[in-house]
């Protein structure tokens, strides 16, 4: 058998695992065993051709990955949930530090905490959400 068959039946494997796991696992190796393919044709020696798919694919996989993962991953937007996270909120319930209170953020109303005393009608910061409850702390004047 050719090994150039060898290479051809290596690339649509790993191509078949790659597509399947979408997970960029092994498609470095998918270019080293193209270029070991290529190699195939001009070098006989299949240790020669093995070392080249084994190293390129090695290289590849440490050079670029990081730089593949920034390119392809899905730019995170944020939630209904998250976009309250910074907003004015107004207080409609007293919050105090034992006492889970009320606030009212782009125009629905919220269970909150503090770590302070908020009276009705006093603006607020959303700073996190923990659970269902926003945290919050009194808007600096």
């Amino acid at each position: 058998m050719d090994l150039w068959i060898l290479w051809l039946i290596v690339v649509i494997f790993l191509s078949i695992a790659e597509v399947s796991t979408l997970n960029l696992v092994s498609i470095w190796f998918i270019i080293s065993g193209i270029i070991s393919l290529i190699t195939s044709f001009f070098i006989e020696n299949f240790f020669i051709q093995f070392s080249i798919f084994v190293i390129l694919g090695i290289l590849l996989l440490i050079t670029t990955r990081k730089i593949l993962e920034k390119t392809l991953k899905p730019k995170s937007e944020k939630t209904n949930l998250d976009r309250v996270i910074g907003m004015t909120a107004i207080v409609t319930n007293p919050i105090s530090k034992n006492h889970i209170g009320e606030v009212k953020v782009d125009g629905k109303h919220w269970s909150a905490i503090s770590d302070e005393k908020l009276e009705k009608d006093d603006e607020a910061v959303v700073e996190k959400i923990d659970g269902v409850k926003l945290m919050v702390r009194k808007k600096e004047v």
